[in-house]
């Protein structure tokens, strides 16, 4: 078990390519900027979320889930997406992973795996599993989790109850050089 001390939810993160730091309010119109790309959504359960309003439904409740990060491109200073920590259980030492989108013009390459890089790491000081919680038509999502060294361990309900496909990473299996 890892250590006692509260897991900060929403810690300032930087890697090479890009910094993950709190979601803010004032962060709503240069997310939905990137979320106004159907394409991202194509693959996901709601694949309206391009629509503002039900954007704004998906932000505030990044909000308000206290552990949403805003993913900012180092080069250019832009926003590019986001991702959060959610569902803490220090009993189990277990916390997850997940509501990740990026910029199609950030995809590919090494933002998503510098991302997970960079939330694995630090999920680790405090947790000895992280799962993440994909939609099992969501292919593009299954690949990228896979990337990284996530294992599929089953499936479940996610929080609106549809059926998801769960991957884990265990402090045990983790790269930090993946």
């Amino acid at each position: 078990m890892k250590s006692r001390i509260i897991f900060d939810l929403q810690p300032v993160l930087r890697g090479e390519h890009l910094e993950l730091r709190p979601l803010r309010a004032d962060d709503y119109q240069n997310l939905y900027t990137v979320a106004a790309d159907p394409l991202i959504w194509e693959q996901h359960p709601e694949r309206d979320r391009y629509v503002e309003d039900v954007f704004k439904v998906f932000f505030l409740a990044a909000l308000e889930s206290g552990g949403a990060l805003v993913a900012i491109d180092s080069s250019t200073n832009k926003v590019i997406g986001s991702s959060r920590f959610y569902g803490y259980e220090q009993d189990k030492g277990v916390v997850e992973i997940g509501w990740t989108f990026l910029a199609r013009s950030h995809w590919g390459g090494f933002y998503n795996r510098e991302m997970k890089q960079l939330m694995l790491s630090h999920a680790f000081k405090f947790a000895d599993c992280v799962i993440f919680l994909v939609n099992p038509e969501n292919m593009r999502s299954q690949h990228a989790v896979e990337k990284f060294g996530a294992v599929r361990v089953g499936s479940r309900p996610d929080g609106a109850g549809r059926n998801s496909t769960v991957y884990q990473v265990t402090a045990s299996s983790f790269s930090r050089d993946t």
